[in-house]
């Protein structure tokens, strides 16, 4: 009777374990590990001023172009010409107008390591250039609706890529931005 007890007590410790401190995620789920995580902790800015992390939705996966493929970004609504804000410190690495992103900014982190990714801007901060040093806060552009975007729905959309070594600016891989801002 005692060695059933002592099984009963392993098998409930066990359980135990796995439930409070086993975390099972399946291999093709995405996540953030210390690889792929910017500097300060892995917590970005969120880069619209006076935007609250209870305001942003997870868009990462959302399908895009009719479902041919996915957003692999976010979209932080807000009022055209409201303050976009660097997210982190690095260095403006392109300047770019496309027909789907429209006026769009490019930032590389100091290592060097990320791009993030502004686009459907309203306009650059007077006197921005390519190759300037930018500090985690400081305004970069406006919110807008530049490019592809709905006029009547001006917002931020928000890319977070992971560069290799000698990658361009628009290169790298997309990790979602979404748990990186919200953590706020």
């Amino acid at each position: 009777m005692r060695l059933w007890g002592g099984i009963a007590l392993a098998l409930l410790l066990c359980v135990a374990f796995a439930h409070y401190c086993v975390r099972i995620v399946p291999a093709d789920a995405p996540s953030v590990s210390k690889a792929v995580v910017p500097a300060d902790n892995g917590v970005l800015l969120i880069p619209v001023e006076g935007v609250p992390a209870s305001a942003l939705t997870d868009t990462f996966t959302q399908p895009r172009a009719g479902g041919s493929r996915p957003h692999d970004a976010i979209d932080i609504m807000a009022a055209r010409g409201r303050a976009v804000l660097a997210a982190a410190d690095g260095r403006v690495e392109k300047l770019y107008w496309s027909a789907e992103g429209g006026r769009t900014l490019y930032q590389r982190s100091t290592d060097g390591r990320f791009v993030y990714y502004y686009a459907h801007l309203d306009g650059y901060t007077p006197g921005l250039r390519e190759g300037q040093a930018l500090h985690r806060g400081q305004q970069i552009a406006t919110v807008g609706s530049a490019g592809n975007a709905d006029p009547s729905a001006p917002h931020l959309h928000f890319a977070v890529h992971v560069m290799q070594p000698g990658e361009p600016w628009h290169g790298g891989r997309a990790v979602n931005p979404y748990p990186l801002l919200a953590q706020h």
